[in-house]
Order: structure tokens, then C-alpha cells, then sequence
């Protein structure tokens, strides 16, 4: 049984933001980075995870890459540094 929070995001959807944030500094990250890094297919990020994600303001697709959002970080606990992603971008 999936486990759904409050917003609506099951395991998959919280494995994909916590892996962008914790292994990839909150982004950017390629596809087919995300989908080795979740042990999943590209298609299925692409066309299953990532589409929720988009549509509720946690994640931006870039063209360099995904990115999660701060609201993204606020969801899942973790501190958003502003600084630090303007950096990357």
C-alpha cells in the first residue's frame, strides 16, 4: 500500500525530491541522471513522477536540467538556501 501525505505525493514522488535535494543539491539534474539515481526509467520519471510534481509547484524542468522548487524543500523539512541555488543557475 502507498502511503499518501497530506498534498498527495506517494514514496515515489518523495524519493524523487529527496534524492534532487539530498544527492544533487535541490538540481539541475538530467533525466537520465534522475532516473539511474531512482533506479527508474526515464519514461517513467518523465511521464509519471515528474508531471504531479510540476503541476503542484515542487519542481521546474529547465533547460539544464530538473530543479526542485523551494516549496519543494518546505514540504519535505528541508532548508531552502536561496544563495546556493542562484549559484547553480
Amino acid at each position: 500500500m502507498l502511503a499518501i501525505d497530506d498534498i498527495g505525493l506517494n514514496s515515489s514522488d518523495r524519493k524523487f525530491l529527496e534524492i534532487l535535494i539530498e544527492k544533487f543539491a535541490g538540481g539541475p539534474v538530467g533525466l537520465k541522471t534522475m532516473g539511474a539515481a531512482m533506479s527508474e526509467e526515464e519514461a517513467t520519471v518523465e511521464e509519471v513522477i515528474e508531471p504531479y510534481l510540476i503541476q503542484l509547484g515542487l519542481l521546474e524542468r529547465t533547460s539544464r536540467g530538473r530543479v526542485a522548487t523551494k516549496k519543494a524543500y518546505e514540504h519535505l523539512g528541508f532548508e531552502y538556501k536561496k544563495d546556493k541555488q542562484n549559484k547553480l543557475l
